[in-house]
């Protein structure tokens, strides 16, 4: 379930949701009193510094005609004001599309990391772990030419759009690489029609709340019909092809 109008279903071939890569980051100082930052490696400001840098990676590292994403979405250190800690966390995603941008972005990374707490004088290096990953999602060309058919029947020419890759990732994947089978990922509107007609008419389209926003809450109708409505016209596709009444064996 995406941003845009509920009631609309979008799909497309080969890939449409990027890889991606959790990383837990904890990088060690020595704690002390606030009053006195000589005595002390400071790790908040080694992550801070830290945060900053990883921002060039993708800006100053990898092409443009590539994609990537390096997001720090959790920095956690500290308990007191007036008191320095020894230690701060941090932790990282990476989405692409190519393993090997892949690669070079978690070697920039490590790089990185590495790099600033040497240059802090870190008592030990970093400690780097992997969260969780999830692979590329790449619609098969053939099953979603026919998903395709079969949702323009259920629901309208009209109300399934070609979908462009989105730089968000599932574990839905997992389930077609470990069976070996043809799979179709596709995506259901969730915002109200007429909000998103009045953002798009006002150019804003990027403020609309989107997932994991604490203020995104799909429309329940029509986002939830017209999600069963899929799932059904899908399945239809394959059972109709596989029906005593068709033949097939």
């Amino acid at each position: 379930v995406l941003p845009f109008p509920a009631g609309q279903v979008r799909l497309a071939s080969g890939p449409v949701l990027s890889r991606s890569d959790s990383l837990q980051v904890t990088l060690y100082g020595r704690g002390g009193h606030g009053s006195g930052p000589e005595t002390t490696i400071d790790p908040v400001v080694m992550a801070a510094a830290t945060v900053m840098r990883l921002q060039t990676i993708v800006s100053r590292e990898v092409s443009m005609s590539d994609s990537a994403v390096v997001t720090v979405g959790s920095m956690q250190a500290g308990s007191s004001a007036n008191i320095i800690p020894d230690e701060a966390q941090l932790q990282l995603n990476v989405r692409t599309y190519d393993d090997a941008v892949r690669d070079k972005v978690l070697a920039s990374i490590k790089r990185v990391i590495d790099g600033e707490a040497s240059i802090s004088g870190a008592p030990r290096p970093p400690l780097l772990t992997m969260l969780g990953q999830f692979p590329l999602t790449v619609n098969d060309e053939e099953a979603t030419a026919k998903v395709a058919e079969g949702l323009k029947q259920r629901l309208g020419a009209d109300r399934v759009q070609p979908a462009s890759s989105a730089n968000a990732s599932e574990d839905f994947t997992v389930f077609a690489r470990a069976w070996d089978v043809p799979s179709v990922f596709w995506f259901v509107g969730g915002t109200d029609p007429k909000l998103y007609a009045e953002v798009e008419k006002a150019g804003t389209l990027n403020a609309l709340p989107a997932n994991h926003s604490p203020e995104y809450a799909p429309v329940l109708n029509p986002a939830l019909r017209t999600g069963v409505e899929t799932m059904l016209a899908a399945a239809g596709q394959w059972l109709v092809a596989t029906s005593p009444a068709s033949g097939a064996r």
